[in-house]
């Protein structure tokens, strides 16, 4: 602890070291922005730039801005609005006494110049950027039927998501998703919510009102060479308003019903989920904002499915046609045989060990508090602290785990900007209890997941123009980690350190980047460095080829070094042997037996690495149409996998009870008698390992992406995409590797489609989407006869709204899944139907 201690006093003692200027005498300089229909802009950025230095402000909710005590001279005045062009004034002149310009008018952006920070941390465009990139804009979520972060990111060419349960959404970028997935980082307005104790994240908690967002960048690809270890995959960035540029009240309220009538609840009604968020947002003078905002979310549980696993060709959506099954073979190997596992039971169990659970609601309470300092240099210093709550179930690799009502995150900011210079460490602080619903330990009661985590990090970045030809970008963090496990008993706490720099370089149309990142964690024996080189050819200012080579790698979790837990893996029916055994020995095996295995971690596990190499082009057509194509090769190395040793006994690791150590209860002669009978049954009957985490070798995936973005007029857009990704491969293996199982491999869908078509004016917005997804199939939870096949689905979306009061108050119908398909995302995940929400927004 005097470690993070120091930490965050090296965060106070830089922040406090910054100047704060005061306010000079002088005159004043105000005006107005609006669109070219004459429309207020509020929330606009504007910089002026001359003899008094620079000054930072935003447009108030009628569009205008004040500047006062500044030099008399002549300034320049930029203005920026995410989804308008910018616009460059020169030569402002102000006088001894008060100017008033002009109204400012901005146009709507062209398609594909949209400002994004996330492929390089400094502002660039998509056409520009060095990655692959999307952008879910304010305008896209005000008007889309999602009811959730994985609906809202479905639409994203390349991206994989899957809805587990109420609460449990998972999702990457062109591999195949699963549950606990731990390879794409997560940020929230530069503060990371990738949960490092295990590398995962929880949606829920994100502490914003949807409405509050700005904008959601994505990127698609490996961006280690920037972001570090946990962006394998990916980065999603989440971009929230200023307290400036959403000035006043918001206050939404939803509620709605969604179908049940499928699987374990057929005859129980609908579910229902509703929602109350609220927001304050304001501006007392020009040194000082601030926003609080505060929201609960709650629903009902999802049906879960019932009968033999998919996967069997005598099931269909997780309903029995049969009361027999057939395994069949895994689609890379048919003599992997996969299914025939029974759901466990939605049910209240009567004695922990059957498998039954029951499947929970979940319970959403979010606080969250914003403070804004301007500096009379330019600069601004942000305070932000939160909480947000979260209970229901997770799904992961052993089976479902119930999050119980006190679990939270809390969390602490500060941050520093001035141009392109950026200070900032944060604090999060996780405590969460999950007891199993499966998994009994030894003692017959439920396997505890307990975590409290804190982390302390803190980072600086910065970027410089170099001779007109260079933007050089650099910086890097420092952060701690504190664990609290019951997974982890011998888990230690961990420090990482890494820095990046990265140089772009113009030559008329060509535009290269070379750049990397140094990490050193403090679990791994060597630094290790992820590269990114690209090339870029521009024909023209709007279009841009690019070819591009990353590497990207994730370290090891807590739990992939430490896992430590014995559980009652298996319960031994012996009773058919009673006739040939002595009295004694007949008279225990007379009642079946549960056997404890072990599920153990590993602590030699290197880091999993990704090496990417993508052609991509990205072009835009008289500034309303935005077409994108990107191929991509992944290929993976060193995969860290929880791995059955059970189901393959000749990996490293596994063990089998003998008499000289036998299982706990069990006399060691009868374990004498269990080994010496004939293979298969006698070697593998008495394993003392359940699994363990490996390093595994080399797999490849490819896929293509192609998009298409119009913009019809200010009120119409719409788009289509499309990805396709091929079967996984494996890789031959090092003569040190373990070769990769095939009963490990999942297959993410070969082919997805998503269009949609949005409306949003000054009276009404809406919008109608359609996803498709093609059949996947899914290894990743507990043992082969769970996995198994899910489905293809298509899922019809729409909402419809109206604006009142000069679009202060908006009254929505949402609707997803409208022709209620029984769609199940992932072979153990609960079933969904069609769900329709009513909103109403007010702003004041």
């Amino acid at each position: 602890m005097n470690r993070c201690r120091l930490m965050l006093a090296a965060v106070l003692l830089v922040l406090a070291a910054l100047p704060l200027q005061a306010q000079q005498s002088g005159t004043s300089l105000s005006g107005s922005v609006v669109d070219e229909s004459g429309a207020a802009l509020p929330g606009v950025t504007v910089l002026i730039n001359g003899p008094g230095g620079a000054k930072q402000q935003f447009t108030a909710g009628d569009g205008r801005f004040t500047f006062t005590g500044i030099t008399p001279g002549t300034y320049t005045l930029t203005a920026s609005l995410p989804g308008f062009a910018a616009l460059t004034q020169a030569d402002v002149a102000v006088g001894e006494t008060a100017t008033d310009l002009p109204a400012l008018i901005m146009k709507i952006a062209v398609r594909g110049e949209e400002v994004v920070v996330t492929a390089s941390k400094i502002e660039s465009t998509i056409v520009n950027a060095p990655a692959t990139m999307s952008v879910v804009t304010a305008d896209t979520i005000a008007a889309s039927p999602a009811q959730n972060y994985g609906d809202l990111l479905r639409a994203v060419p390349g991206v994989n998501v899957i809805q587990m349960s109420a609460r449990d959404i998972n999702l990457t970028s062109r591999q195949a998703t699963a549950t606990l997935t731990s390879s794409q980082l997560t940020v929230l307005d530069g503060r990371s919510i990738y949960l490092d104790f295990f590398g995962l994240v929880l949606w829920d908690f994100v502490p914003a009102i949807t409405s509050e967002i700005k904008q959601i960048e994505v990127v698609r690809g490996p961006a280690s060479a920037v972001w570090g270890a946990n962006a394998l995959t990916g980065v999603v960035n989440i971009i929230t308003k200023s307290p400036r540029e959403s000035p006043g009240g918001n206050f939404v309220l939803s509620g709605g019903l969604f179908d049940r009538d499928a699987g374990s609840t057929v005859d129980e009604g609908s579910g229902n989920n509703y929602g109350i968020n609220g927001s304050w947002s304001g501006a007392p003078n020009e040194r000082w904002s601030y926003r609080i905002a505060a929201g609960f979310f709650h629903s009902d549980p999802f049906a879960r499915p019932v009968g033999f696993v998919p996967g069997s060709p005598l099931t269909t959506g997780g309903i029995p046609l049969t009361e027999t099954c057939t395994q069949v073979g895994h689609p890379m190997d048919a003599d992997t045989l996969t299914g025939c596992a029974l759901y466990p039971a939605d049910r209240d169990p009567a004695a922990f060990g059957e498998q039954v659970f029951k499947n929970t609601s979940t319970d959403q309470p979010k606080v969250d508090l914003r403070v804004d300092q301007e500096l009379g240099n330019g600069g601004r210093i942000s305070y932000s602290g939160g909480y947000a709550g979260t209970a229901g179930i997770i799904h992961t690799g052993i089976g479902p785990f119930d999050i119980q009502n006190d679990s939270y995150m809390g969390y602490g900011r500060v941050a520093y900007t001035k141009e392109a210079l950026k200070v900032a460490g944060f604090v999060n602080l996780v405590n969460a209890k999950a007891p199993s619903l499966l998994l009994p330990d030894p003692t017959g009661q439920p396997v505890q997941l307990n975590f409290k985590t804190n982390t302390y990090d803190f980072e600086i970045g910065h970027s410089t123009v170099l001779g007109g030809k260079h933007i050089l970008s650099y910086g890097g963090n420092a952060r701690h980690n504190d664990f609290d496990i019951t997974l982890t008993p011998n888990g230690e706490d961990r420090n990482e350190f890494g820095a990046y720099f990265q140089d772009e370089i113009f030559f008329d149309r060509f535009r290269f980047a070379i750049g990397g990142r140094v990490d050193k964690f403090g679990n791994i024996e060597d630094p290790v460095f992820s590269p990114r080189i690209s090339a870029m050819f521009k024909p023209t200012p709007a279009h841009s080829f690019r070819v591009s080579f990353n590497k990207a790698f994730r370290s090891p979790s807590v739990i992939n070094n430490f896992l430590d837990q014995s559980i009652i893996g298996r319960v031994l029916d012996l009773r058919g042997l009673a006739p040939f055994l002595p009295p004694p020995l007949a008279a225990f095996v007379a009642q079946p037996f549960p056997l404890i295995v072990e599920n153990h971690g590993n602590a030699d596990l290197k880091e999993e690495s990704l090496t990417a190499y993508e052609i991509a082009y990205t072009g835009t057509f008289n500034g309303k149409t935005t077409v994108g194509l990107a191929a991509y090769q992944n290929d993976f190395d060193d995969n860290i996998n929880f791995v059955s040793l059970v189901d393959n006994p000749t990996l490293p690791g596994f063990e089998l009870y003998t008499p000289a150590d036998p299982p706990p209860g069990m006399p060691p002669v009868l374990v004498g008698i269990l080994a010496a009978l004939p293979p298969p049954i006698g070697p593998i009957l008495l394993p003392k390992s359940g699994g363990t985490y490996l390093n595994l070798g080399p797999t490849r995936q490819r896929g293509v992406e192609a998009s298409i973005d119009h913009a019809f007029n200010n009120r119409w857009t719409a788009f289509a995409n499309y990805s396709w990704q091929d079967e996984p491969e494996i890789l031959d293996a090092d003569a040190d590797q373990i070769p990769y199982p095939v009963s490990e491999v999942g297959i993410p869908p070969r082919n997805r489609f998503n269009a949609g078509v949005n409306f949003n004016d000054r009276r009404f917005l809406g919008s109608l989407s359609v996803n498709y997804a093609d059949k996947a199939f899914w290894v990743d939870v507990l043992d082969r006869t769970f996995a198994g096949y899910t489905e293809s689905y298509t899922m019809l979306n729409a909402s419809f709204g109206v604006k009142w009061n000069e679009g202060k108050i908006v009254t929505a119908i949402k609707g997803t899944n409208i022709t209620n398909e029984s769609i199940q995302q992932h072979n153990f995940g609960d079933i969904l139907r069609r769900s329709v929400v009513g909103e109403v927004q007010v702003r004041f």
